[in-house]
Order: structure tokens, then C-alpha cells, then sequence
């Protein structure tokens, strides 16, 4: 594997004939059990609930985030957007899989709704950094969002919208947020057991988690 070169990729999106090969299944065992909820980690999942993958740097702390919120059902930590098929935490952070450092929500829309768990994104983290977050730097720490359903897509748009306005009027750049579909995006691969939940079992260990200080507006306008 040629390091320096996956170094160097970093800061620029790898070309799908370029990314590492990967393989057919995963190389280590993925928990069943959400360690801080008690609930199924690879689903199936209550009826009714909805899942969308978030990106918003570094994944321990995102991922500590989102299971917070009243609502959640379920999260895991995981890798998504890129080319490169199950493949492991070492070689995302070559920058030679184009994958970014993503967390899957599982969530109850009756007791959470999109726009407020969109809310909760965009305040969490600063989405206008492009390929880094805070000290995080590469494109595996981009900002993405990957959406399921036409509700979601809906309230993307319109808190994108809102958000940036208010980003704007406080002097901060342009969102650079990633936004797809799930199946734009392709699949969601799961994280090593030690990734999930990790700032659970590790309370002390490090996040890079920081937003802007910008609210989101409520109700949703500029």
C-alpha cells in the first residue's frame, strides 16, 4: 500500500479507479448491541422509525451526540460515501477509500422530528469547513448528509437554507455539507467494535466535536 501517496489524499477525493480494492465481508466482528441504549445495533428496528446517515468530522463525538436526543432509537459509527468496499478504520484514514466518518441515526419521527434532528446537526459541528473539522483534517472528516426519504430531503433543504442565512449574517463562509441519498451514497459499513459508542467506554477520550455557535433557527426562517 503506497502511504504517502493515501497521505497526500488526504485533502482531495480520491478517483473511484484509484481507491483501495477492499473486500468481500468484514475483517472484524460488528457488536449487535447498542452499548449505551440497550438496543439492536444492525437493526431490524421498531416499526416506524427512520434512519439517516450523518457526517460531521470525527465520529465518536458525533455519534455521542446524536444518541442523546430524545427520540433516537438507535446509532452506530460507520463509513459511507466512498468506493472502497467493508473496509477497515486504517485505510479510511489513508484517504484511498473516499469514504467519510459517519454515523447511522436511527430515530422515532413521532417524538423526533427531521427538522429538529437537523437542527441538532448543523449546530453540533461547523459544515463549512470542507475536508476537515477543527484539527480533524481530510476527506474523511467531511461534513455529509445521506437521506432515506422525501421528508428528509425536505428538511435538508429547508434548514440548509435557514442555516446559512444565519451563518452568513454572523460572517462565517458557505456550507460545504455534503448532501445525498442513501443510495447515492452507497452502502453504510459499520465500524470496529471499538468505534461504536466509544466515548461511552472511553468518557475521557478525545472529541473534536465543536459547532459555530450559530443557532438554528426556530421556527425555521432567516
Amino acid at each position: 500500500m503506497n502511504w504517502l501517496f493515501g497521505s497526500a489524499l488526504r485533502s482531495t477525493m480520491v478517483a473511484p479507479e484509484r481507491a483501495l480494492a477492499g473486500r468481500d465481508d468484514y475483517a472484524y466482528r460488528v457488536p449487535t448491541t447498542h452499548t449505551v441504549l440497550g438496543s439492536s445495533l444492525q437493526g431490524p428496528w421498531p416499526a416506524g422509525t427512520a434512519t439517516i446517515t450523518l457526517a460531521m468530522g470525527c465520529f465518536w463525538g458525533a455519534e455521542r451526540a446524536m444518541w442523546k436526543l430524545p427520540g433516537v432509537v438507535s446509532t452506530a459509527v460507520g463509513y459511507q460515501g466512498g468506493y472502497t468496499p467493508f473496509p477497515t478504520y486504517e485505510e479510511v484514514c489513508t484517504g484511498l477509500t473516499g469514504h467519510t466518518e459517519a454515523v447511522q441515526v436511527v430515530y422515532d419521527p413521532t417524538v423526533l422530528s427531521e427538522v429538529d434532528l437537523l437542527r441538532a446537526f448543523w449546530e453540533e459541528h461547523d459544515p463549512t469547513q470542507g475536508y476537515r473539522q477543527g484539527n480533524d483534517a481530510g476527506t474523511q472528516y467531511r461534513s455529509a448528509i445521506y437521506t432515506t426519504s422525501p421528508e428528509q430531503e425536505l428538511a435538508v433543504r429547508e434548514t440548509l437554507a435557514a442555516y446559512q442565512a444565519r451563518l452568513t449574517a454572523a460572517g462565517h463562509g458557505t456550507i460545504t455539507t455534503e448532501v445525498r441519498t442513501a443510495e447515492e451514497a452507497g452502502r453504510f459499513y459499520y465500524a470496529e467494535d471499538y468505534h461504536q459508542q466509544y466515548l461511552a467506554k472511553n468518557p475521557n477520550g478525545y472529541c473534536g466535536l465543536g459547532g459555530t455557535g450559530v443557532a438554528c433557527p426556530r421556527p425555521l426562517s432567516a
